[in-house]
């Protein structure tokens, strides 16, 4: 329980990455983590697919950029790109997906890796190249885009953490 609370302390969204892919063995378990993650009434509506190939990373991360309207990388070069959607005729499909996302981090965390929460997935695969992609990988359903966990070794040390903000608990007994 300590090491998951001190985790869940010390959990900083990256934003450098070595250009080396992680292993299949870290991939595999912070995949697990995810899947799970609570969901309503136990639906598991939210699914992930797992991005490795370094041109369709690129590729996504091209998307991404121009849904901002910006030519940059937003997956800080990170190599690998975990994609969370969720069934859109799911009233709780973000919540679910936030959770999965959640997870996803806090298990990169716990194994050293770095992570961060890169929005934009709903814009992109609601885009016509977006649901190509979905149908190319075999993705059949109506599915609402929810974030991109990128993952990847991190390039420098976690920044130390802001302060807590007053107030941020209000205990009622």
């Amino acid at each position: 329980m300590k090491t998951t609370l001190e985790d869940l302390k010390n959990r900083r969204s990256c934003r450098s990455y070595k250009p080396e892919q992680i292993t299949d063995a870290e991939l595999d378990a912070v995949l697990e983590a995810g899947t799970f993650a609570p969901t309503a009434k136990g639906s598991q509506c939210p699914i992930i697919i797992a991005v490795q190939n370094p041109d369709l990373v690129k590729k996504l991360s091209q998307m991404n950029a121009a849904v901002m309207g910006s030519d940059s990388d937003p997956f800080y070069g990170a190599p690998t790109v975990l994609v969370v959607l969720a069934d859109r005729s799911m009233a709780n499909r973000v919540y679910d997906g936030s959770c999965v996302m959640t997870n996803l981090m806090n298990a990169a965390q716990a194994l050293g890796l770095g992570s961060c929460w890169i929005h934009r997935a709903r814009e992109v695969f609601d885009s016509d190249e977006g649901k190509a992609l979905l149908k190319e990988w075999g993705v059949e359903g109506d599915y609402e885009g929810i974030g991109n966990c990128i993952l990847g070794y991190k390039a420098q040390e976690d920044p130390a953490p802001k302060p807590r903000k007053e107030n941020y608990i209000i205990k009622i007994k």
